[in-house]
């Protein structure tokens, strides 16, 4: 054993639910509340010092476990017990050494573990290994939180090699040896990113769509938002099955954002694309695009990428390449990155980029963010709606990813009341001025997630 190496000794959850202020609509399901998943792990290094550490994520199980036959409440059941399972995973190991190493070594385990709780629940679908990955991550961050805790650093002090064999040819084999974790990763975050807003299907545009007004203070239409928070980067989902509607929704968005940046004399803004994965296949796509060219050049102009257009199952839909979307604008990975072989064939299949989200684990996220790095793929990180210490681990993420260029996050949106606990401590993260979110402050004890 190292020094500075760990084991794990005590591991334990909760869960807390949470109502959206309104609604959100993923891949065609409009949601109205989250389940927050929070770990606890404590932890003792080799010389005998104990510490805590804490992770929080949402259980979104629309994203990552849909399914045609089962109702919300099922999924969501299957993966309270997947998280279960989980825990248990993490409270028996033996396996001792940095947290990267810990979970890649555990990985296969909870794959394994989670399909046999989907076999004993009897459900009608296999346990995606998307969904795993959801309800393994905040054991995961919480066992990074620990681990720099224990040593007094932020966790992104720790992915030297004076911490572990960050050579990733350890982890991705012969192709990445030589390629370093520390190379790609920054020990310091960025002083500041832009924010992504989302804009939701059933989100209005404009004050006329305001059907049923929320009424509680926060603004209520796009143009509100932009002139709230001085917006300049916006995330549009869009249905991917109705094309009209699609295109009429993008014309539409940069018919409202003209307007209210005209008011805060804004002459560049940029937007990001999200049809979830419900494309039926890529010509969908070049349509789409082409006709956004003619009906709205401005429009077009200002899309910097477009996320996961067609289905996760990339081995399903291998004739879905991207090449010529990709040579408009850059396509990105989301719902299919789940390790490397995904990340190889998605740029097989014309892929130029890929979406790093915390849901997916810490450990799995600076691994496979130094291997798309190292392979000049274009890299964002995107939300799950993620609000309080799951929101402080998303943002220090892209706070510390080289290149990482804009960060999204929405629960400011949709689920404000969540994140009241850290709002004082962390004002940068929370409030947002000028468009931008303020990071500089990501660099406490291990996540830095903990309330002051």
């Amino acid at each position: 054993m190292r020094p500075t190496d760990i084991t794990i000794k005590n591991v334990s959850f909760s869960t807390e639910d949470f109502s959206y202020r309104t609604l959100i609509k993923f891949g065609g399901v409009a949601v109205d509340r989250v389940t927050m998943l929070n770990a606890e792990v404590e932890v003792e290094t080799s010389q005998g010092k104990r510490s805590v550490g804490k992770g929080s994520m949402p259980l979104g199980n629309i994203w990552a476990f849909p399914s045609k036959t089962m109702v919300y409440d099922k999924t969501l059941g299957a993966m309270k017990a997947i998280a279960a399972s989980c825990a248990s995973v993490y409270a028996k190991t033996k396996t001792s050494g940095h947290p990267i190493e810990i979970t890649w070594e555990l990985e296969k385990e909870l794959l394994s573990n989670a399909e046999a709780e989907g076999r004993k629940l009897n459900l009608d679908d296999p346990v995606p290994p998307l969904a795993t990955l959801v309800c393994a991550s905040p054991f995961d961050a919480a066992l990074h939180d620990a681990y720099g805790k224990a040593h007094q650093l932020s966790c992104y002090h720790t992915y030297g090699g004076e911490f572990l064999d960050n050579d990733l040819g350890r982890f991705l084999g012969n192709d990445f040896k030589g390629v370093k974790i520390e190379d790609h990763v920054m020990k310091e975050p960025v002083a500041s990113l832009p924010l992504y807003h989302l804009i939701g299907a059933l989100d209005p545009l404009f004050s006329q769509d305001v059907l049923k007004p929320v009424g509680d203070g926060l603004p209520e239409t796009l143009g509100d938002w932009v002139l709230f928070n001085g917006l300049t980067h916006l995330k549009i989902k869009l249905n991917g099955d109705d094309l009209g509607w699609d295109v009429g929704r993008v014309v539409g968005v940069e018919k409202a954002a003209e307007v209210a940046q005209k008011q805060r004399g804004q002459s560049t803004w940029h937007y990001s694309l999200d049809f979830n994965e419900k494309c039926k296949n890529v010509e969908y796509l070049l349509e789409f695009l082409a006709q956004v060219k003619e009906k709205s050049p401005a429009a077009f102009s200002r899309i910097a990428y477009i996320e996961q257009p067609t289905g996760r199952d990339l081995k399903a839909s291998r004739a879905n390449v991207m090449h010529a979307a990709s040579k408009q604008i850059p396509v990105v990975i989301d719902e299919s990155l789940l390790d490397l072989e995904s990340l190889l064939m998605a740029r097989e299949m014309g892929y130029t980029g890929a979406a790093l989200k915390a849901c997916k684990g810490q450990s799995q996220s600076v691994v496979l963010a130094s291997a798309a790095r190292h392979m000049k793929m274009f890299l964002c990180v995107q939300d799950l709606t993620c609000p309080g210490a799951s929101l402080i681990q998303s943002a220090s993420l892209a706070a510390h990813v080289k290149g990482v260029s804009a960060i999204e996050a929405n629960s400011r949106q949709y689920c404000p009341a969540a994140n009241t606990p850290w709002e004082k401590s962390f004002p940068g993260i929370f409030k947002i001025t000028n468009g931008s979110m303020q990071t500089s402050c990501l660099n406490g004890l291990g996540l830095g997630a903990d309330p002051k």
